[in-house]
C-alpha cells in the first residue's frame, strides 16, 4: 500500500456563485453553503469499517478534498463564474424592481414590498462583495502579492458572512409572511405574492443542490477518487503540479506476486503481498511488500502481478496511472505531503 517497505537488492545495498466554498460567491440569491469536503472524507474515518477502508486510504481521500476546496475557490472567482453569477443577480434586482414598479395599486395585508425590498439589497451586497474579492484577487495576481489585500479580504469575508445570515433570517421572515397572509394575497396583490413565492422556492431549490452536490462530490471523493483525479487532470488549463519531466524522474517499478516457492526460497515467514523490482537497474533493486501493503492507496485496488508502480522520495507507492494523473494535479505525495518537486530542485543544489 503505502508504507516505508523493507528493501533487498540482488547484489548488495539498496541504493490534489455556482461552485460554493468557505470562501466563494455563490450564495446565488442568497441562501446556501457547500459543506466541506474534508467533512465527507473525516466522516467515513469515524464511522467506516477499517476492513473497508484503512487509515491511509483515508488520508488520501482527506488530502484530496483538501486540494478540492482550494480549487473550488479558484473555480468560484474565475471570469466566466463571477461574470454569470454578477448576471443572475442583477436579473433577480431588476425582475423585483419591475414587479415592485408595476404592483404601486396592490395593497397586501403583510409587508411584501419590504421583504422584496430587503431581498433587492441582498443581491446588492453579493454582487459587491463578488465584484470587490474578484477584482482583488486579480490585481493580487498581477503583482504578485498583496498590501493591503488581507484587511480587505477580511472585511469582505465579514460583510458575505453577515449578509449570508441576513438572507437566512429574511428567508424564515418572508416564508412568515406570505403564510400568514394566506391565500388572500393571491387576490389583494397577486405579483408581489408570486414573485415572493418564487423567489422563496429558489432559495430552497439551492440550498438543496448545494447540500446534494456536496453528499455526490463527498461520495465520489471517498468511493471513486480515481474519477475525481481523471475529471480534475481533464478540467485544469494551467498544471501546478509536477511536470512531466519531474514524474519521469522518480523510480517506476514492477511488482510480481510471490508464490510459496517463492517465499520459500527467500526464507520469508510472514504474509508476503508481493516484491516490487525497480525498472532499469543493474544489480535490480526490489522492494518487499507486506500482503497489507500491497495496495494502491488511491484506487484501493490490490497490486496485480506485472502492475506498473510508481515510488516517491518518501518511500510511498502507487500504480502508475494512478499516481502519474495526481502529481500533474498537485506535486505533494497524497499521503504525507512531500513535495517532490522541490525535492528535485534541492537535489540539485547539492
Amino acid at each position: 500500500m503505502a508504507s516505508t517497505s523493507p528493501r533487498r537488492s540482488s547484489g548488495g545495498d539498496p541504493s490534489s456563485p455556482l461552485l460554493p466554498s468557505p470562501t466563494s460567491p455563490a450564495s446565488g440569491g442568497p441562501l446556501g453553503r457547500l459543506t466541506g469536503l474534508r467533512g465527507a472524507a473525516r466522516f467515513i474515518r469515524r464511522t467506516g469499517s477499517r476492513r473497508l477502508m484503512r487509515e491511509p486510504s483515508v488520508a488520501v481521500r482527506e488530502t484530496a478534498a483538501e486540494h478540492l476546496e482550494e480549487r473550488q475557490t479558484d473555480w468560484a472567482y474565475s471570469k466566466p463564474v463571477v461574470v454569470l453569477d454578477v448576471l443572475w443577480n442583477l436579473a433577480f434586482i431588476a425582475v423585483a424592481v419591475a414587479v415592485l414598479a408595476a404592483s404601486l395599486g396592490e395593497q397586501p395585508a403583510v409587508p411584501l414590498r419590504v421583504w422584496l425590498a430587503g431581498y433587492v439589497v441582498q443581491c446588492l451586497l453579493h454582487v459587491l462583495c463578488v465584484t470587490i474579492e474578484y477584482r482583488r484577487r486579480r490585481r493580487d495576481a498581477d503583482q504578485q502579492g498583496a498590501g493591503d489585500g488581507d484587511f480587505k479580504l477580511s472585511i469582505v469575508k465579514h460583510l458575505e458572512s453577515a449578509n449570508t445570515m441576513f438572507s437566512f433570517i429574511w428567508w424564515i421572515i418572508g416564508f412568515y409572511w406570505v403564510s400568514a397572509g394566506g391565500q388572500a394575497l393571491s387576490h389583494d396583490a397577486p405579483q408581489l405574492y408570486w414573485l415572493s413565492i418564487v423567489f422563496l422556492a429558489f432559495d430552497v431549490f439551492f440550498v438543496v443542490f448545494c447540500v446534494a452536490l456536496a453528499c455526490v462530490i463527498g461520495i465520489a471523493v471517498c468511493c471513486c477518487l480515481p474519477c475525481i483525479i481523471a475529471i480534475l487532470y481533464a478540467v485544469t488549463d494551467q498544471q501546478e503540479g509536477a511536470s512531466e519531466e519531474d514524474i519521469n524522474n522518480l523510480s517506476k517499478f514492477k511488482f510480481r506476486t510471490m508464490g510459496d516457492q517463492d517465499k520459500l526460497v527467500a526464507g520469508i515467514a510472514a504474509p508476503v503481498g508481493g516484491v516490487m523490482t525497480e525498472c532499469g537497474t543493474n544489480p535490480p533493486v526490489e522492494h518487499i511488500l507486506s500482503a497489507e501493503d500491497a495496495e494502491c492507496c488511491i484506487c484501493l485496488c490490490p497490486y496485480e502481478d506485472g502492475a506498473e508502480l510508481r515510488e516517491l522520495p518518501c518511500n510511498h507507492h502507487f500504480h502508475c496511472s494512478c499516481i502519474d494523473k495526481w502529481l500533474h494535479i498537485n506535486a505533494t505525495c497524497p499521503l504525507c505531503k512531500f513535495n517532490i518537486v522541490k525535492s528535485n530542485l534541492d537535489r540539485e543544489e547539492v
